[in-house]
């Protein structure tokens, strides 16, 4: 088994008309085996940007801490909170920092820029960035992830088609997924404010 499928995961990020949802699964496993299902493996940076972190959850916790920590830097001098596509860059830089010893870890960065964009990109342990116009994921389920998102996504969605989107993927994803699942957390970031909905999914 892959270290990546170790815990489990299942993110997706997708982007609407001047919103940006992220949500994931709350499954925490060792392999097979379920020890909790209330740990959500999206973070908030700020109101404008939340970061996703598949991979294996000790890796997952050390960066998201160590990013937190360049971001409160960077507020304290900069004055302002840092712009997505900033941190999209700063997360690459500080994973190719540790290309000889990595973290486990595949992040998705999903926000809204200051003019109101949706940004979205993805990246691998070693910082090779990829942004996106539509939608980012990465987990243990990508394959039956990708074919729903692809199915499903259309472009200029207000923020309740988005949810509406985005659960019903994260749903049928996890489903085909033993490794993800046991309920999801969904973020709608729009302008004005950040609606967060948690969601019952089949316990099997």
């Amino acid at each position: 088994m892959s270290i990546f499928s170790y815990n489990g995961a299942a993110i997706v990020a997708m982007a609407g008309k001047e919103c940006v949802a992220i949500g994931s699964d709350l499954r925490f496993g060792v392999q097979l085996q379920t020890m909790t299902c209330d740990t959500p493996k999206v973070y908030k940076i700020h109101d404008k940007l939340y970061l996703g972190l598949s991979g294996l959850q000790t890796d997952a916790t050390t960066l998201h801490q160590k990013l937190m920590f360049r971001h409160n830097l960077y507020k304290l001098r900069e004055e302002r909170d840092m712009k997505p596509s900033t941190f999209g860059n700063m997360l690459s830089n500080a994973l190719y920092e540790r290309r000889f010893g990595p973290y486990f870890a595949a992040p998705v960065v999903a926000g809204l820029e200051p003019d109101g964009t949706p940004f979205l990109c993805g990246m691998d342990t070693i910082g090779a960035i990829e942004s996106s116009k539509d939608f980012m994921l990465t987990g243990t389920s990508p394959e039956s992830l990708y074919g729903m998102c692809e199915s499903m996504w259309r472009p200029d969605m207000d923020p309740d088609e988005l949810f509406e989107t985005v659960a019903q993927c994260l749903m049928s994803g996890c489903d085909r997924d033993a490794l993800a699942g046991w309920g999801a957390i969904i973020h709608v970031i729009t302008k004005d404010q950040v609606i967060t909905r948690t969601l019952k999914t089949r316990m099997d």
